[in-house]
């Protein structure tokens, strides 16, 4: 039998103490799917696997995060479907999981690979796309992009605070190849950024893998850097019912982040991702729904190991978080087109929106070989709910057995009043401690002074 050289023994060590161990259990809770997550601290892991609890469209009802402030965590999920059960492909789940978290899959931070890279098999050309929002935008862009005989493969776009971000993956109508002719990006960027009103920062182009790629955080860090959280003098009269405190607990060395707000889908992902992209390290955290109210509670240091430390710093901190919260929140009436595919398709539904005086506040394009499976949700052009009247002309125009209204799915319209009450003010906010210290004492990793 060959023997395995020290190194080559320790190097399997290693790499088996730094690939996270999961447990999904349907047996423990009645109510939910418990997920368990054992791996050594790695700053993103926390985030790869609510992501990938997202990605299987499972939602996170409660759990909790603890760690020895360094060398290890634990996470814990109690998940359902989206129908409140239990979920019924475990497996499936346990198999996503442990592919999203393994010690090679962890995605770069930084965005794609240059235009000019070559393109591999599966790569499309990635549009990023920023700039100031209207009535009718996305529209124009679809249509610029159908002039330029660029084919859309996916797409998602947000509008928040006055701007629009969006990810369009396009290839070559004719030939199906990734767009990276150095004269024909120069056009479509030219083309975009005209359209856009947004300068040499409106439109940018990069070779990239749809299915490598995670747009919701890419779309955070898009609006982020486009300077949306900055503007907090603009958005801080505007009413809102998500509470964000952050609060400091010196003896142990942390800063404590508060929230309470409407629980949906990717709620938690939506947190997690901008404390991480922002440089934050989550060591412990609880999070719980009641209805459809959420409260989490998480204690964070900078990468360097210290606490936030000015009220600039804890500002922006707040600010960040609540933008995250709210432009995931979509305005208006969900409408989902499920459709043959045909070449200008997205710039003739979207050019019929616009005509009827309809405007996309958000957008999810997907193409699955022939067909075209798209969710948009529309207000009118003043942003108010758009007029029961216009939507049924819309559907009747496109097709009644390709449009339908989903009244029922995500988002969830919570109640102004109920909100306002919960969270007003930050009368629902925790705290110091209320829900994660309880869980450290329990755990035995800080001392009770009861």
């Amino acid at each position: 039998m060959e023997r395995c050289h020290p190194s080559e023994v320790y190097e399997l060590f290693v790499r088996h103490m730094n690939t996270p161990r999961v447990a999904v259990d349907n047996g423990v809770c009645e109510t939910a799917t418990l997920v368990q997550v054992h791996s050594a601290r790695k700053h993103g892991v926390l985030l790869e696997a609510v992501a990938a609890l997202s990605d299987h469209g499972v939602c996170v009802r409660k759990g909790y995060i603890s760690s020895d402030d360094g060398r290890w965590f634990m996470d814990v999920f109690h998940v359902t479907d989206a129908t409140g059960r239990k979920v019924a492909d475990a497996d499936a789940l346990l198999a996503r999981l442990e592919s999203s978290l393994s010690a090679d899959a962890l995605p770069p931070r930084t965005p794609p690979a240059a235009a000019g890279a070559a393109a591999a098999a599966g790569v499309h050309t990635l549009l990023e796309l920023v700039g100031a929002d209207r009535p009718g935008l996305l529209s124009e862009v679809f249509a610029v992009l159908h002039d330029l005989r660029c084919g859309i493969v996916d797409a998602r776009a947000w509008t928040h605070g006055g701007r629009v971000a969006a990810l369009v993956f396009v290839r070559d109508e004719e030939t199906g190849a990734p767009i990276d002719d150095a004269a024909r990006v120069r056009r479509v960027e030219s083309r975009l950024r005209h359209v856009l009103r947004g300068g040499a920062r409106g439109a940018r182009t990069v070779l990239a893998d749809a299915a490598a790629v995670n747009l919701d955080r890419r779309l955070h860090q898009l609006l982020n850097e486009d300077g949306e959280a900055g503007s907090c003098a603009d958005q801080a009269e505007q009413p809102t019912t998500t509470a964000v405190a952050v609060q400091d607990w010196g003896e142990r060395g942390y800063s404590v982040v508060t929230v309470s707000c409407c629980d949906r889908p990717k709620l938690l992902f939506d947190v997690v991702c901008t404390l991480t992209d922002l440089d934050y390290v989550v060591y412990h955290g609880t999070f719980d729904t009641d209805g459809d109210h959420a409260q989490q509670e998480f204690y964070i240091r900078r990468l360097d190991g210290r606490p936030i430390s000015s009220a600039a710093e804890r500002r922006r901190v707040i600010q960040c978080l609540q933008d995250a919260i709210e432009r995931r929140a979509s305005e208006g009436v969900r409408l989902e087109l499920r459709i043959t595919d045909r070449r200008g398709l997205l710039a003739y539904v979207t050019r019929v929106f616009r005509e009827n005086s309809l405007s996309v506040t958000h957008a999810e394009i997907n193409t699955r070989g022939d067909m075209a499976m798209n969710v948009f949700h529309v207000t009118d052009v003043a942003g108010r709910p758009a007029d029961p009247k216009t939507i049924d002309d819309v559907i009747q125009r496109i097709g009644t057995e390709s449009l339908r209204v989903d009244e029922e799915r995500w988002p969830r319209l919570c109640s102004t009043e109920g909100d306002a009450g919960r969270s007003g003010g930050g009368a629902g906010i925790f705290s110091l401690g209320s829900l994660v210290k309880k869980n450290l004492v329990s755990l035995g990793l800080i001392r009770s002074c009861s």
